[in-house]
C-alpha cells in the first residue's frame, strides 16, 4: 500500500514539474554578433577587449580590461543585438560563467531605454570554475525611474555582458546565454 502511495505522489510531482523550453541561445560559434562597448563613448578612461576561444568541446568569449570611474565611467561591455529574435513569453536569462571573483552584470536594453544610459540590469558573481546562473525577468532593475518597473520580453532589443561600477580588473569568460520560457 505505501509502495502504491509513494509511487502516485513521485507521478504526480513529475506532472507539476514547469518544463523550461529555450527561445534562444548565443554559444559564441560566430565572431561578428558582439561589439564591445567602453565608457569611452561619454570621456571615461576604462578599456576592454573581447575574444573568442575554443574550451575543451565549448566556445566561449572572454572580456577582459580595467574598469575606471575616473571621469564619470564605469564600465567596459560586448553587447549583442536582438531586434530579429522573437523573445515571446521569455521568463529568463541564463548565463554559464567563471571568472575573478567579481561581480558582473546582464544589462537589457528594450524598445524604452532611448537614452544610452538606460537599461534593466541583473547581477551575478562568478568563480574560477564555470556556474550557471539564472536571472528571472522580474528581477532586473531598471537604470532611472522613467522605465516601466517590468520588462515586456517582446520589447527586448539587446543584451550586454558588462563589468561596471568599481575600479577593478575584469576577466570573465562565458560559455553560453540563453533566454528560457
Amino acid at each position: 500500500m505505501y509502495k502504491n502511495f509513494f509511487f502516485i505522489i513521485v507521478i504526480m510531482s513529475m506532472s507539476f514539474k514547469s518544463h523550461s523550453e529555450i527561445v534562444f541561445t548565443d554559444k559564441f560559434t560566430t565572431n561578428t554578433n558582439w561589439k564591445m562597448i567602453t565608457d569611452q563613448v561619454m570621456g571615461g578612461i576604462s578599456q576592454g577587449q573581447f575574444n573568442y576561444q575554443k574550451i575543451g568541446d565549448d566556445n566561449a568569449v572572454i572580456l577582459t580590461g580595467s574598469v575606471s570611474i575616473k571621469n564619470n565611467g564605469g564600465f567596459i561591455q560586448i553587447r549583442r543585438n536582438l531586434n530579429d529574435v522573437n523573445l515571446n513569453n521569455v521568463k529568463k536569462v541564463t548565463i554559464i560563467a567563471k571568472g575573478n571573483d567579481e561581480k558582473y552584470f546582464i544589462h537589457l536594453r528594450t524598445a524604452f531605454t532611448v537614452l544610452p544610459w538606460q537599461y534593466y540590469q541583473s547581477p551575478f558573481v562568478v568563480e574560477n570554475s564555470f556556474k550557471s546562473f539564472v536571472l528571472p525577468l522580474n528581477d532586473f532593475k531598471k537604470s532611472g525611474y522613467l522605465l516601466p518597473t517590468r520588462i515586456n520580453p517582446n520589447n527586448i532589443k539587446s543584451i550586454a555582458i558588462v563589468a561596471f561600477g568599481k575600479d577593478y580588473n575584469a576577466d570573465l569568460t562565458v560559455k553560453e546565454i540563453s533566454f528560457v520560457k
